[in-house]
């Protein structure tokens, strides 16, 4: 019984991806674009709420599509489905990215063939200017560091994500470990950020309480709230 219960929720699961825009292929895709590190078809089945075997059907459609083969569906089989897992784009030119298994994991990656090219793009982006939205997150896991990004987006109000991958590019953050209650990766300062910022440790750090006046407590804000 509980696994003709498990199967029916996983047909819904199914089912209601293919009301979203581009079925369950894209909603796959959305998953794989934003994931910090591979993951397994197991995980990406849990997570989409559909069978392994649906996932691995999508897995290999995406990764014959980002290498330039097209594949067109003859039909529907005998539920419907067939043909929504395997229909892909009709363009049969390769992507900049790839989906590889690696490790027992799946990601998505940029072709080694631009690795000249993505190098030089990163390399060049760390002389560029620090947009606002990267220099106030900078500063919360400055002054806050160890810190993961649910805190500093729970600090900001928003989701730092694609900007703590940029910091992280730019060599001004690295992974330092992980929470022991959570999981979650933190996050800390790099020797490169002293350099830049023209300091010999984080002690140099200019104090906060001078340039924004009301925050005097908000050490006893952070303590609270962890109680």
């Amino acid at each position: 019984m509980s696994g003709q219960e498990t199967g029916g929720d996983e047909l819904e699961g199914l089912a209601e991806l293919e009301g979203l825009p581009g079925g369950a292929r894209a909603a796959l895709e959305a998953v794989l674009m934003v994931i910090d590190e591979p993951a397994t078809a197991d995980e990406l089945a849990a997570g989409l709420n559909v069978t392994v075997a649906v996932v691995e059907e999508l897995l290999a459609g995406l990764q014959r599509e980002y290498s330039g083969y097209t594949v067109k569906a003859p039909g529907r089989d005998a539920d419907g489905l067939h043909g929504e897992l395997n229909d892909v784009s009709s363009s049969a030119a390769p992507r900049g990215f790839e989906l590889r298994n690696v490790a027992g994991g799946w990601r998505i990656y940029s072709r080694a063939e631009f690795a000249d090219v993505v190098g030089r793009f990163v390399l060049e982006g760390q002389t560029a200017r620090l947009t606002q939205a990267a220099l106030e997150t900078m500063a919360v896991i400055a002054y806050r560091q160890p810190v993961s990004r649910a805190r500093v987006s729970a600090i900001r109000g928003v989701n730092v994500d694609s900007v703590v991958r940029t910091l992280v590019q730019r060599g001004l953050i690295e992974d330092s470990g992980t929470d022991p209650e959570s999981g979650a990766v933190l996050y800390r300062t790099t020797s490169y950020f002293l350099e830049r910022m023209g300091i010999g440790s984080l002690a140099e750090l200019p104090q906060l309480s001078p340039h924004l006046p009301g925050l005097e407590g908000i050490e006893e804000f952070f303590d609270a709230e962890r109680m």
